[in-house]
């Protein structure tokens, strides 16, 4: 596997605790221009649909992401990378991690919006196989600006191959 799917040595992706929340809300307020609030992220997290994760290195959360389950999929509400830990493929290994969590059988897709100015995050998700599938008109309410809807879908199932005939 490449180091663009396994991510840096040393990132361990876990469950998010409280006591992340002082980190992850730094990385919040470094990320965006309209950050969630304390008030935001336990409110959220207080769902019994929604769950956060944080990808870790040595002992320092660099990395987080929130999204809620649904019958059909999973819906990332927020997702940032420390900007001095970005392009080392840690947001890769959260995604990865995520879409692992897809099945056939149960949850076969991810969706998220994207601001229609961030193209860096539209770049990013489209690397890893999001699409944009609609434009959400007027979606944030702390400006007029648009969202595209993208999504992730799970591949169908690998075609199983006939066995070989073995010579003799």
């Amino acid at each position: 596997m490449t180091a663009l799917y396994a991510g840096p040595a040393g990132i361990h992706v876990r469950w998010m605790i409280r006591r992340d929340m002082l980190e992850v809300l730094c990385i919040e307020k470094e990320a965006f221009e309209f950050p969630w609030s304390d008030e935001d992220f336990t409110r959220c997290l207080r769902q019994r649909n929604c769950i956060g994760m944080v990808a870790e290195l040595a002992d320092s959360v660099v990395g987080f992401m929130i999204y809620e389950l649904h019958r059909s999929r999973l819906h990332m509400l927020n997702f940032a990378v420390a900007r001095s830990h970005r392009r080392l493929g840690i947001g890769t290994q959260m995604i990865r991690k995520l879409a692992a969590k897809l099945a056939p059988e149960r949850r076969t897709r991810i969706v998220l919006e994207v601001r229609e100015t961030n193209l860096s995050a539209q770049l990013f998700f489209r690397a890893l196989n999001f699409r944009a599938i609609s434009v959400l008109k007027d979606f944030y309410q702390d400006s007029a600006e648009d969202a595209y809807l993208m999504q992730f879908c799970l591949e169908a199932e690998a075609v199983v191959e006939p066995p070989r005939r073995m010579a003799g």
